[in-house]
C-alpha cells in the first residue's frame, strides 16, 4: 500500500485561507463544514521601558490542519459502524456515507477535528484526499490552490525523505497519538513560549 500524507510548511504559510476556500468549493461544502482549517499560533508581550518607550516581542504562525490519514486513526477505531475506514489502496481514512449513523463517536475520537457533521445530509464527512483527482494524476485541491506552495500532498516516504519526519509543532496534539501522516517544516517561533501566551484558534 502506497500512503499518502501532508507537508505542511509554516515558514511559508500566511494564513490566506485559500486551502480552506478551495476545498469548500470543490465540494460544495456548507458555511459549518471545513474539511481543511487555518490555525492562528500566537503569544509573546508588550513591555514599556521607564523612558515610555515600549519593546514588544509579538509573534504569530500560521497552520493549515485537515485530515491527516493517520496510521492510528482513532476515528475508524470509535466507529461503530465501520463507516470510517482507511482505504488500503492509498492509505486514506474515508467516510462511507450509506452506513454512517451520524452518532458523531469519530468527531469526538479525533484530536484534529478532522470529521464534521453535515447537518443537512445528516451524515459524517471529512478530507477524502481528494482522491479522485489524485488517481488521475491531479493534485489535491488545497495544495495546488495555495499561492505560497506551503501544503504538498504525496506519499509520506516521499514527503518524509524529503523534508524529514517532524509531525509536532505548538497548537497540534501530541502525533504519538495517531501517528498522523504529516511533515511540519516548523516556524522560526514555533518553540516559543515567552511572554504571554495568546491562544490557537482558527482564523
Amino acid at each position: 500500500m502506497t500512503q499518502y500524507g501532508f507537508y505542511i510548511d509554516t515558514v511559508k504559510c500566511t494564513g490566506c485561507k485559500t486551502c480552506h476556500v478551495s476545498c469548500k468549493d470543490r465540494q460544495d461544502l456548507p458555511a459549518d463544514v471545513k474539511w481543511r482549517r487555518v490555525y492562528e499560533y500566537g503569544g509573546g508581550d508588550w513591555v514599556e521601558n521607564e523612558d515610555g518607550t515600549v519593546e514588544q516581542s509579538v509573534y504569530a504562525y500560521y497552520l493549515s490542519v485537515g485530515c491527516n490519514h493517520c496510521d492510528n486513526p482513532v476515528c475508524v477505531s470509535a466507529c461503530p459502524t465501520g463507516s470510517m475506514h482507511k482505504r488500503n489502496l492509498d492509505g486514506l481514512v474515508h467516510v462511507d456515507p450509506s452506513i454512517c449513523i451520524a452518532c458523531r463517536a469519530c468527531e469526538r475520537a479525533c484530536p484534529y477535528d478532522a470529521p464534521q457533521f453535515d447537518e443537512q445530509k445528516g451524515v459524517m464527512t471529512k478530507c477524502d484526499g481528494c482522491y479522485d483527482r489524485v488517481a488521475e494524476g491531479v493534485g489535491a485541491v488545497c495544495v495546488e490552490s495555495c499561492p505560497l506552495r506551503a501544503l504538498e500532498f504525496a506519499p509520506i516516504d516521499e514527503l518524509r525523505e524529503k523534508y524529514g519526519d517532524n509531525a509536532d509543532i505548538n497548537g497540534l496534539p501530541d502525533s504519538g497519538i495517531t501517528q498522523p501522516n504529516l511533515v511540519v517544516r516548523k516556524n522560526r517561533n514555533a518553540g516559543r513560549e515567552d511572554g504571554e501566551f495568546w491562544n490557537f484558534f482558527e482564523v
